[in-house]
């Protein structure tokens, strides 16, 4: 049995974004026929495409092809989930929008994954993962040692918009049912920034900015050892710091704490440093190279690999299933294989309808209740996407409240929950706790391992008062690792992944990520572990235990630099200050900002030199020598100083006139008053009662048009206890004995 079993995907889609949707639907037995034109997808060179498409047949089959239109009918006709990433002009020219396609065929779940937003001048761009980061501000936000944007390496925001699109499609079908209406689903590349980004933030200051290339503070950072060698310290409070102190054997913290744990660090190599960490229970990893990744302990012992056979390749090496879940696990079988007559067929054989079909409208979790016992950000979060998504969330915490509480993340990260303050500790306690799991559908926790059963409500306890409760537990390091014990946090798996090394370019310094990359990617699949669940109960009738980690999203979230076999081309490499990875792709400034250059074939390039009015160019680089040209090459100097003696929107508008890809790139600040995310419904304006009035991202999909959002801010210490108890149907002579025994209480 698996999760989505029986569940039909009709994969429309090229590139990262829209495959990896699907391809999470198929690890877990949704059988996925994969559309592709007879030139393949645009993305079939990259190695990532052997990753992205596993466990599908393929189909060649051109929608933009009236010929092979009447071929499509009966494939949309038999599918639970379509899945489209066109933008908003060809899907309503190709008469592919839900409005369309769900009049049809009602039981559809029509999903659309536009790269941008879906609609505005910026839509119609084609999909480029620089571009989104320079548009949405994110680009900004990476620290730097220049002012100025910095370009991702990693496709972050592409995998983030994949995830969240397999999210809101497994939701859609546990609202759909045995017997409703499907639904037209949007998540968009804004949906994603959003879930990534996109923190909340005061209207009279300008949004987050860019932190450090080396990290955010002298107890969270990027070091050098004495041998040469990194490592990150991720000492984020007070209690791992002090411990670094002592670990380090400096005995009293004198004025440049920084300073004197970098001179520490250079009298020893880094395996003696990490030695004494560990000893002090320090978080602290050191600093690794991508090409290690697979093969490390962290990943192997949590079966986070698989090895497939290519006919041509040989042996292909990638990233394995992302998240576990007991009863209903997923698997990687099989690579891409061509569909035969057999597999239309089998796509295509009849199902019973029921008559009459329920239209469900409203979020579509509504009605599921979950008890979140997650903290900082991973744990916490992922029961705010279920809060986006309709869910009612009970936020509990104990005395001393969520360590994140008071910093401005608490607020981006617990959006849409009641809180409870409860003493799990306290016999009592642990009782109510047990009483409220009878009647919920799922318990989140990132404890690290262990505690669960040590508070007695792992999952074997849970389990005992509710078969049908989901449970979900995220911690750092998977729970078969040697490190699964170890506190851990994202900066950790960042350096152990290779990111850092990768977004600093091998050489020089490694650099840390300043958006939390590990912990929003594995909120993102915390969610989908819990939605895979809560589908496979529709089926079964049972709850199970699940558990992702922050190691599986770190090779994830690079699957296809991960993806390995004998002669891949080499990996991308940034650098100091990256602003791109050759001279058509990348950052340039202008006399007063900065644009992203997008040139991705010959033709474009032909229309950048005439654009520029530099037709010598083209005799001086044919298209293929210029699009090979390295970002720092004469090319890149030659178009640095066209484009410096260009206003940015000036330069904007004279290159997409020309059919050139081209976009500003944006601060925050901008990003919040330009009218496209307005249009587009990326932002909320909110009201605090502390706080003040308050911009927000304002959901992660949008249903049947409407995008989700969040019914509150995010819960002060314990504010909503007598009102949760009391739904869940605790006697009040019981709330009174509970709140006078100090187990419940407010903050």
């Amino acid at each position: 049995m698996t999760a989505f079993r029986d569940i039909r995907v009709l994969d429309c889609t090229q590139g990262l974004a829209g495959p990896l949707a699907s391809m999470l639907l198929a690890d877990f037995g949704a059988q996925v026929l994969k559309l592709e034109p007879p030139e393949g997808d645009r993305a079939k060179d990259q190695p990532g495409y052997l990753t992205w498409n596993r466990n599908k047949k393929r189909l060649t089959l051109d929608v933009a092809n009236p010929a092979d239109r009447e071929r499509l009918a009966p494939l949309l006709a038999a599918a639970d989930v379509a899945v489209f990433d066109h933008s908003p002009r060809a899907i309503e020219a190709l008469d592919l929008d839900a409005e369309t396609l769900c009049e049809r065929h009602p039981r559809l779940i029509h999903l659309w994954t536009p790269p941008y937003g879906t609609n505005g001048r910026w839509s119609e761009l084609p999909p480029h993962h620089a571009t989104l980061t320079g548009l949405t501000g994110a680009a900004f936000r990476q620290g730097g040692y220049a002012d100025q944007p910095v370009w991702h390496v990693a496709q972050i925001i592409h995998h983030a918009q994949g995830v969240m699109a397999a999210n809101a499609a497994g939701a859609a079908l546990i609202q759909r049912g045995p017997d409703g209406r499907g639904r037209a689903v949007t998540v968009s590349g804004l949906h994603a920034m959003a879930e990534t980004a996109c923190p909340v933030s005061h209207v009279d200051y300008p949004a987050m900015g860019g932190g450090h290339p080396l990290g955010g503070s002298v107890s969270y950072r990027l070091y050098q050892c004495g041998d040469g060698e990194w490592l990150f310290l991720a000492a984020l409070f007070s209690q791992f710091f002090e411990r670094t102190i002592r670990a380090l054997e400096l005995e009293r913290a004198p004025m440049d704490i920084g300073s004197a744990i970098q001179a520490k660090l250079l009298s020893g190599p880094r395996e003696r440093w990490l030695a004494a960490f560990r000893e002090h229970d320090v978080p602290a990893a050191a600093v690794d190279h991508r090409e290690d990744f697979l093969d490390s302990e962290l990943i192997c012992a949590n079966d986070l690999h698989a090895v497939l056979e290519h006919p041509g390749h040989g042996p292909v090496r990638m990233v394995g299933v992302p998240a576990w879940l007991h009863e209903t696990p997923g698997s990687v079988r099989h690579l891409t294989e061509d569909a035969t007559d057999a597999d239309v067929a089998a796509f295509t054989a009849p199902r019973a309808i029921p008559n009459a079909l329920k239209r469900h409208t409203g979020p579509p979790l509504d009605g599921v209740r979950v008890l979140d016992l997650g903290t900082v950000i991973a744990g916490t979060y992922a029961g705010a996407i279920l809060a986006n998504y309709g869910a009612d969330v009970v936020k509990v915490e104990g005395r001393d409240g969520d360590p994140f509480r008071y910093t401005g993340g608490f607020l981006n990260y617990n959006r849409g929950k009641r809180g409870l303050g409860l003493d799990l500790k306290h016999r009592s306690g642990k009782a109510l706790f047990l009483d409220l799991a009878r009647q919920a559908d799922v318990v989140l926790d990132n404890y690290r391992l262990g505690v669960r059963k040590r508070l007695g409500i792992d999952y074997a306890a849970l389990a005992a008062v509710n078969p049908q409760v989901i449970s979900c537990s995220i911690n750092t390091y998977g729970s078969r690792s040697f490190d699964a014990p170890l506190p851990g946090f994202d900066a950790l798996l960042q350096a152990r992944s290779g990111l850092m090394w990768a977004q600093g370019g091998d050489e020089g310094e490694p650099v840390f990520h300043a958006i939390p990359i590990n912990d929003v990617a594995t909120a993102a699949m915390g969610a989908f572990a819990i939605i895979a669940a809560l589908h496979a109960r529709q089926r079964t009738g049972k709850g199970q235990d699940t558990e992702t980690s922050l190691a599986a999203q770190s090779a994830l979230y690079q699957s296809g630099d991960l993806t390995w076999f004998d002669g891949r081309p080499p990996l991308a490499k940034g650098g100091r200050d990256c602003i791109g990875l050759t001279a058509l792709d990348r950052f340039y400034r202008c006399a007063d900002g900065w644009i992203t250059l997008a040139v991705t074939t010959p033709k474009q390039f032909e229309d950048l030199a005439q654009a520029l009015d530099h037709p010598e160019w083209t005799q001086r680089w044919d298209g293929a020598a210029a699009l090979a040209e390295p970002r720092d090459g004469p090319l890149a100097i030659e178009l640095a100083k066209a484009f410096a003696t260009l206003r940015r929107d000036e330069a904007v508008d004279l290159l997409c006139d020309a059919g050139v890809p081209a976009a500003p790139v944006m601060r925050g600040a901008e990003v919040q008053r330009a009218d496209y995310f307005w249009e587009n419904g990326y932002f909320e304006l909110c009201s605090h009662p502390l706080e003040g009035e308050l911009i927000a991202s304002r959901g992660y999909a949008d249903f049947d048009g409407a995008a989700l959002r969040f019914e509150r801010l995010h819960p002060e210490l314990g504010e909503h206890g007598v009102e949760v108890l009391q739904d869940y149907g605790v006697p009040r002579e019981r709330i009174v004995e509970l709140a006078r025994e100090h187990v419940i209480f407010r903050g």
